[in-house]
């Protein structure tokens, strides 16, 4: 199958009359070849039926508009597991791609696409935080709310952005995906500064449940092109789903993963089990009713998502970390993302406290896989 371009998905777009005044809108609009309605601002693009049962309709929806509230925040962790030290830089909402497990759905109130586009501002942001923290290592994403290259095509931030962190002395990029849509970053002098990640499943999960995404074998090749042009590349297996054969799915995926990638080139690789909020459950059967891995038996986590079971996630962690080790450079951090102590050590035999923190670990990481 080849690599489909999400951002072709969109039909309708939308700009804010505030934001007309930005030369990056309007280049934008442009690139997009689509007609452009103005609305006032902070008003909604018409959409039929009510939410979520129109998100189908909404991905196809784009609106610019100007972020009004901060750019550049924590990760939203949790007390209760260990968090990776991450920050977050908000440069849209929502997706056009359709994953039947994404938390966005019971995260968001609205169903359309939208892209910030005062990003003088975004950048003033980063410049005042980074400058207050001279000791600290940044590692910023872009992929909290939104895939941070499903919609390049039309913005271009990647370079952008890709620039502005090759400029610092102590912030690394993240720029997080399920698409293949690398082309942006061919070319940049991005001083090893810019790490390129693919979200990686099952092959059986890819293809039943990440709807318009890159096929698995796309994402991969993408990965290849990025190591190609120098970039430190990462990789998330999250969420890890319970199916039918998952072993099997698994140990195929991470098998296609070496073949195609330099183990030396991997400066993170994450897990995370299947977990969401309790809403999430009822809006994804709604939209998405041949999926069936929510009918498995789930318990209350800590942070009030719904786990698997303690046994099922060890059981699952430790096939693909025993798959992983067998290929990995030393160099390369693999970690969980929003795990208990108790199942760090029974799977790594080792907690993030005994060697420093979890932040410390992927800070170590990441300079060291710089080229």
């Amino acid at each position: 199958m080849p690599a489909t371009d999400p951002s072709t998905y969109i039909s309708a777009l939308y700009v804010e009359r505030d934001c007309l005044e930005y030369a990056y809108a309007r280049e934008i609009i442009e690139r997009s070849g689509l007609p452009a309605t103005i609305v006032d601002n902070g008003e909604a693009p018409p959409l039929s039926g009510a939410y979520p049962l129109n998100l189908n309709e909404g991905k196809r929806h784009l609106l610019l508009a100007k972020n009004r509230g901060r750019f550049f925040k924590p990760c939203p962790g949790t007390r209760e597991y260990q968090c990776c030290g991450y920050h977050v830089l908000n440069i849209g909402m929502n997706c056009p791609m359709d994953c039947v497990y994404c938390i966005l759905q019971a995260y968001l109130n609205n169903p359309w696409l939208s892209f910030f586009v005062n990003i003088d501002d975004l950048f003033a942001e980063l410049d005042l935080a980074i400058a207050q923290e001279p000791d600290t290592i940044f590692r910023i994403g872009t992929g909290e709310f939104t895939d941070s290259l499903a919609l390049d095509r039309l913005t271009c931030l990647s370079p952008l952005l890709v620039r502005y962190v090759s400029e610092t002395d102590h912030a690394f990029l993240e720029l997080k995906t399920k698409s293949a849509m690398v082309d942006n970053l061919k070319g940049l002098d991005h001083r090893g500064r810019t790490i390129v990640s693919w979200s990686l499943n099952s092959p059986a999960v890819v293809r039943r449940e990440e709807i318009r995404t890159a096929g698995l074998e796309d994402r991969l090749a993408a990965a290849g092109r990025c190591s190609d042009w120098g970039y430190s590349l990462g990789f998330h297996f999250d969420p890890v789903i319970w199916h039918p054969d998952w072993e099997k799915g698994y140990r195929s995926t991470i098998a296609q993963l070496f073949q195609q990638v330099d183990p030396e080139k991997i400066a993170w690789i994450s897990l995370g089990a299947l977990r969401f909020l309790p809403g999430l459950k009822s809006i994804a059967t709604d939209r998405f009713p041949g999926s069936r891995f929510f009918f498995e038996e789930f318990i209350d986590g800590l942070d009030g998502k719904c786990r698997y079971f303690r046994p099922r996630r060890v059981e699952m962690y430790k096939v693909i970390v025993g798959e992983l080790m067998q290929y990995v450079s030393d160099r390369t951090c693999i970690y969980f993302c929003m795990e208990s102590d108790a199942i760090w050590r029974e799977v790594f035999g080792f907690t993030p406290d005994e060697k420093g923190g979890l932040a410390a670990m992927l800070d170590r990481s990441v300079v060291l896989s710089r080229p």
